[in-house]
């Protein structure tokens, strides 16, 4: 029988882990800085891919819970060139294999699946260190401290684990998210209802200068519009984003020379606009192997947005699980063997984060997914 895992970070690849381990017998705690599985809104929609993210729910064993959540109809994808001429309109016919669901649905399925009490919320990490015996200890916030045999690291961007494994730190990757929403976009925004459609909409530059506007239609008669600006942080910082009116029109001059009808994503909004500014760690980021402790996710691979981070952070997940399982007693053989996996995949999918596509590129990349779909 493997040894017990502590887990630091109940995200999506924090609580794969820990179910899939569930599954395969082998016990473990999660530590969540986060006092309840409410506290904080849990983000939009994810397209979970049948090559990664729907392999971590089948080891899960969640894959009836996960057809439950999928929101039918959200594969639809249209495109448009920044002059407001469409390049690209697909149906969502159902036999995509990039299905959405909620984020947030996603998580509490994982966690409804777990023994009650895996979870122990309000634990932040204030530090950990490797102690004499091999073994690392966890000390929290809130003053108490927990000492780990084996110790995983699913914390995120600024994981607290990383530094027993490497000193790399992210860095601002020169771009980011200011995220919008419009709500009954039915009756109160009908041109922005026809225009972003059933499932996923963009807009984008073919000059490839770093703008971007993104759209899911999302439960109901909500828009979740992503407008991407590559600016230095200093020129966000201008910005008062809780100012909505104000912020809104700022953004909202940045694409001036587009199609009017995109402005309305920004300017739209019923919420403060939320600035997400993007951080990557480098490109092929690895460690040398530190006996006991290991890390999945955003903490082992951050990148700048592709649709890729939360399918990459289960299916490493699903691997540690399950290489954990098929080694028992031989904790450093699991480790080395997941990293092994682990290394060469998020070194080739951060590479090709980090291209940034061209229009054409991005409409053959759909269109030849909906073909071989």
């Amino acid at each position: 029988m493997s040894a017990h895992v502590t887990i630091i970070g109940a995200g999506l690849g924090g609580l794969t882990l820990a179910r899939v381990l569930q599954v395969r017998g082998i016990a473990s705690t999660v530590y969540e800085a986060e006092a309840s599985a409410g506290a904080r809104t849990q983000g939009g929609m994810l397209d979970i891919h049948d090559y990664n993210g729907q392999l971590a729910v089948k080891a899960a064993d969640l894959t009836d819970e996960f057809e439950g959540i999928v929101l039918e109809g959200r594969q639809a994808m249209r495109f448009f060139h920044r002059d407001g001429s469409l390049l690209f309109d697909k149906a969502d016919d159902g036999t995509g294999g990039r299905p959405e669901v909620q984020r947030g649905e996603l998580r509490q399925i994982l966690l409804d699946a777990l023994p009650e009490g895996t979870v122990r919320w309000g634990h932040k990490v204030s530090g950990t260190r490797t102690l004499a015996d091999g073994r690392h200890e966890v000390t929290f916030a809130n003053g108490t401290s927990t000492t780990a045999g084996l110790l995983v690291g699913a914390d995120g961007a600024w994981s607290r684990v990383r530094p027993l494994l490497s000193g790399a730190v992210p860095e601002y990757a020169g771009e980011a998210f200011v995220e919008t929403y419009l709500f009954d976009v039915e009756s109160r925004h009908p041109a922005v209802a026809e225009m972003v459609g059933g499932g996923m909409f963009g807009a984008v530059d073919p000059d490839g200068d770093g703008r971007w506007i993104g759209a899911h239609r999302e439960k109901g008669e909500t828009v979740h519009a992503y407008v991407t600006l590559a600016r230095p942080l200093d020129w966000f910082a201008g910005i008062d984003f809780t100012d909505l009116a104000a912020s809104t029109t700022r953004i909202a001059a940045e694409f001036a020379d587009w199609a009017p009808e995109f402005a309305t994503l920004v300017t739209g909004s019923d919420t403060a606009p939320l600035l997400r500014p993007h951080y990557t760690l480098p490109i092929g980021h690895r460690w040398d192997r530190v006996p006991g402790v290991t890390l999945v996710g955003d903490a082992a691979h951050l990148s700048v947005p592709n649709g890729e981070g939360a399918n990459l952070a289960m299916l490493d997940a699903a691997e540690l699980g399950e290489a954990l399982a098929a080694h028992p007693g031989d904790t450093e053989a699991a480790l080395a063997a997941y990293e092994r996996g682990l290394f060469p995949r998020s070194a080739d999918a951060a590479a090709e984060a980090h291209h940034k596509p061209t229009s054409a590129e991005l409409i053959e990349f759909f269109t030849q997914d909906a073909q071989a779909r």
